[in-house]
């Protein structure tokens, strides 16, 4: 998509609840140096700055959202959503300044956090753009469900596919390559969405306590509950796509490969990049114009190791 690294044009600042705490929150986009990645600061903590790099070895959770963690027990949740839009817009280097633990739910989608990068621009910078290449295909599975990534001769490709036990949502699939074109158009406005049935439950388990149709797709036993409806018909594909997208993200580095799921979610996700970055002969980096980077050196950085960093294996009862 761009030969060079990009960064934001100027700062912009969003605020909202978070939709599992529902705690109010501002954060605050930022232009950021080539190289930096995107970088979550805690601004509230301890009177602390806190800073967290948006890399896979940081990852400390996945169930319904993903968490990232300093080795201090700062952290940050609900990313995924942000990380989709800033990979899909294609900006690579970004300091995201955050007053409190988790990030701004808004709509549900990543469409405002598409808006507030569309409204400051995004910007070349003088180094050249890295990119992840796999050349080595790498999966997991869990129960019927599996997530892959795998070689492609260019881009980032995206096959995602869900089966639920519903009518309202049934078996859904969505194929495409991932530009900021497409992304826009065909992701960015795809919502979170939940069962009306789950809510005591996942309030009892200290989630979606921030949840209303303002910001989620609520399913009652036989229609969508929001009076506006659903904004395409197949809603739920697009946002599982939206969110493997931003999970995906983690990985540092745009990806040149293909992505491919069967009823996944954040965990395996998480679990299929963890394993692709475990394998230091399954990838690797390169400047956009495919001149090979150094592969010692992008091993090093890449492989996780850290902060509570997901198993490939260990999946939970729920993949969501």
């Amino acid at each position: 998509m761009f030969a060079t690294q990009t960064t934001l044009a100027g700062p912009v600042t969003l605020t909202g609840i978070g939709v599992h705490s529902a705690a109010p929150v501002s954060l605050t986009l930022e232009p950021a140096d080539a190289d930096a990645g995107v970088v979550f600061v805690r601004v509230d903590a301890d009177g602390v700055e806190h800073e967290i790099p948006a890399v896979h070895r940081l990852v400390g959770g996945t169930e319904l959202q993903t968490v990232l963690g300093d080795a201090a027990g700062a952290t940050v949740s609900t990313i995924e959503h942000l990380m989709a839009a800033l990979r899909g817009m294609g900006v690579d280097n970004v300091r995201v300044a955050i007053d409190g633990p988790e990030v701004a739910i808004l709509d549900g989608s990543a469409r405002p956090f598409v808006d507030a990068i569309d409204s400051v621009g995004v910007v070349a910078l003088a180094a050249p753009r890295k990119v992840l290449k796999i050349v080595k295909p790498m999966r997991v599975e869990h129960g019927r469900g599996f997530a892959e990534l795998a070689p492609a001769p260019h881009g980032f490709h995206l096959d995602v596919e869900i089966d639920f036990p519903s009518d309202l949502i049934g078996r859904q699939a969505v194929r495409l390559e991932v530009t900021p074109q497409s992304f826009r158009a065909e992701l960015a406005g795809a919502r979170t969405f939940g069962f009306l049935k789950d809510v005591e439950r996942l309030w009892a388990a200290g989630f979606a306590r921030g949840s209303s149709t303002e910001n989620t797709i609520v399913l009652g036993e036989d229609r969508v509950l929001n009076p506006e409806g659903l904004r395409f018909p197949d809603e739920f594909v697009r946002h599982k796509a939206m969110d493997a997208v931003g999970d995906l993200a983690l990985s540092g580095l745009p990806l040149q490969g293909r992505f491919r799921s069967f009823c996944g979610g954040h965990r395996m996700n998480g679990a299929v990049l963890g394993a692709l970055l475990a394998d230091p002969t399954a990838y690797e980096v390169v400047t956009a114009d495919q001149a090979p980077a150094r592969r010692e050196r992008a091993a090093r950085s890449l492989r996780p190791a850290g902060f509570a960093p997901s198993p490939v294996a260990a999946f939970g009862p729920r993949v969501d």
